[in-house]
């Protein structure tokens, strides 16, 4: 079996870069969105990023974002991979793809199967896509991600996306091997599972993620 990758996202301060880092994440995110308590500047960006190896991608998280604002963010800072989390359609993923020419991943909000089925519209524009449980509408305060809830991963078993793709979604250092045995996720994603609370990471909790997904 081929080892499962991991990403640390909504990354916005340096002890949490650097555990990480050592731990070995694959991907690290930094969240471009303001409204989100893990959002970061394009400066405050550049600057913890400053020193992350190459081997570390290093992904950028927009919402619906115009063209000016993945605009100042590279000007700055490097980013390895765009990732759309918003409402993005498939035109609009091609043109961002287009227009910067960094390879995109386009997240989708799973409540039911269809929401899988749907990800196939995307081939041709999206390098790689995000499973994410999709909030209810009767969630307060909900974000686009990172609100901690859990889909039913069994939807994933016996589906080959037709692109690379990672699972997030309410995903801790407890459940990630549960998570990983049912859907069969190459790559896996947290933010909210390493935070003490919202927007505030834990290193240790980080180390532990990191760790269980090794062991996989």
């Amino acid at each position: 079996m081929t080892r499962v990758q991991a990403k640390i996202c909504g990354l916005n301060d340096a002890v949490s870069v650097k555990a990480a880092v050592d731990g070995k994440a694959d991907y690290i995110g930094m969240v471009f969105f303001a409204k989100s308590p893990r959002a970061v500047t394009p400066a405050q960006a550049a600057m913890l990023t400053e020193h992350v190896p190459d081997t570390v991608k290093i992904v950028g998280l927009f919402v619906d974002p115009d063209d000016d604002l993945i605009r100042d963010v590279l000007a700055v800072a490097r980013l390895d991979l765009i990732q759309l989390h918003g409402s993005e359609s498939v035109e609009r993923v091609l043109e961002i793809k287009k227009a910067f020419n960094i390879p995109v991943m386009k997240a989708l909000k799973i409540a039911e199967k269809i929401d899988i089925e749907n990800a196939n519209s995307y081939v041709g524009a999206a390098d790689m896509l995000l499973f994410d449980a999709k909030a209810p509408k009767s969630m307060e305060n909900a974000l686009p991600g990172g609100n901690g809830l859990v889909f039913d991963w069994r939807m994933l078993a016996n589906v080959t996306p037709s692109l690379p793709w990672m699972l997030a979604g309410g995903l801790d250092a407890a459940n990630v091997l549960e998570a990983v045995t049912i859907s069969g996720a190459p790559c896996v994603d947290t933010s909210s599972g390493v935070e003490v609370k919202p927007g505030v990471k834990d290193p240790a909790a980080i180390a532990r993620f990191l760790e269980a997904v090794r062991t996989i």
